[in-house]
């Protein structure tokens, strides 16, 4: 009898033992499928890299996480972005902070006329800044990485070469862009680059703030053929963001994945836009277009005319309570010294 006990529970045991050991062979078949919802058109390389992004993803996690990537705003519009991914109608998202003005307070210190040089300057500040300051307004969601498109010019259909050129236009542009323009004296209507294209063939509006990307990224050069850059350049910083539910029921040796990945992915995607920018310009100069650099003289008037933002961004983040001193303080030196 006591034989038979002995031989019991040893089978017991090794019944659990095997049941134990099996879990994670049955976790590690479980496979992941992400919706990823971008904005850029499927031609965009913009777009493109972030089809790398998941295959890059899938390849890491031998396919336990696959990637659908949706691009042309079909599976949720720019300015949705972020509640979509939220409340899960999106598992993974890419937009512009700038297409909810308002709603990311202390980010938009990324976004203020700083005389960015770069967009890979850009994206590193950009996710520099979230490093050091972990906005609350990111909360609900899992930040993956941000990036800037290249510093923002404008491009019009007739030459702007002084502040009064831009007296009575009506230029596109969203967030700290519409701020900008309408220092500079012209009139902002807010919508996305997507719509920017009819917008400017209606006649609906004169021009756009951009990165001379759009010449070629967004066809822009068929209905606009001046650009001018000047010294106190912004950005718009964006981001990708993953549903907060999705990656917490990741295991962490997954989130690990996913980490080093999106760190690669932010510096290809910043490198990226400095390459479109040059394709941009090129096909400007190619077409016959124009790209116009304001005189030293002029171009201190355009600075003079944006500082202002900068003081009203402080005050408006700290009456909101948050370290709106600290924040531009913080992208200044970052600028100044990269």
């Amino acid at each position: 009898m006591k034989n038979f006990y002995s031989v019991f529970f040893i089978i017991i045991g090794l019944t659990l033992a095997l049941g134990v050991n099996s879990l994670p062979t049955y976790a590690a078949e479980q496979v992941t499928t992400l919706k990823f919802s971008c904005q850029f058109p499927a031609v965009h390389k913009v777009a493109l890299l972030k089809i790398e992004w998941g295959k890059e993803v899938e390849k890491r996690t031998n396919g336990k996480v696959k990637v659908e990537v949706y691009p042309g705003a079909v599976l949720t519009p720019p300015a949705q972005t972020y509640d979509s991914v939220k409340k899960g109608i999106a598992h993974v998202g890419e937009t512009f902070a700038s297409y909810t003005s308002g709603r990311f307070p202390l980010t938009e210190a990324v976004d203020l006329p700083l005389g960015y040089k770069s967009a890979l300057q850009g994206t590193r500040l950009a996710n520099a800044f979230y490093k050091q300051f972990k906005p609350k307004e990111f909360d609900d969601v899992q930040v993956m990485f941000f990036h800037t498109a290249a510093p923002q010019i404008v491009c019009t259909k007739t030459p702007v070469y002084k502040l009064e050129d831009l007296k009575g236009m009506k230029i596109r542009s969203t967030g700290t862009s519409s701020q900008i323009v309408q220092a500079l004296g012209a009139a902002p209507v807010a919508m996305s680059m997507g719509e920017a294209y009819d917008a400017l063939s209606r006649g609906v509006v004169n021009g756009v703030v951009g990165p001379v990307e759009v010449i070629k990224g967004w066809k822009l050069g068929e209905v606009v053929n001046n650009c001018t850059s000047y010294g106190s350049a912004h950005v718009n910083a964006a981001f990708v963001i993953m549903n907060k539910g999705k990656w917490n029921a990741f295991p962490k040796d997954i989130q690990k994945i996913i980490e080093q990945v999106n760190e690669e992915f932010a510096e290809k995607q910043g490198k990226l836009w400095d390459e479109l920018d040059k394709e941009g310009e090129d096909l400007l100069i190619k077409q016959g277009g124009k790209l116009i650099k304001l005189s030293k003289e002029e171009d201190a008037r355009w600075k003079a005319a944006v500082k202002p933002l900068l003081d009203d961004y402080v005050k408006n983040s700290k009456a909101k309570g948050l370290p709106g001193d600290e924040a531009l303080k913080f992208v200044q030196d970052f600028v100044a010294k990269n």
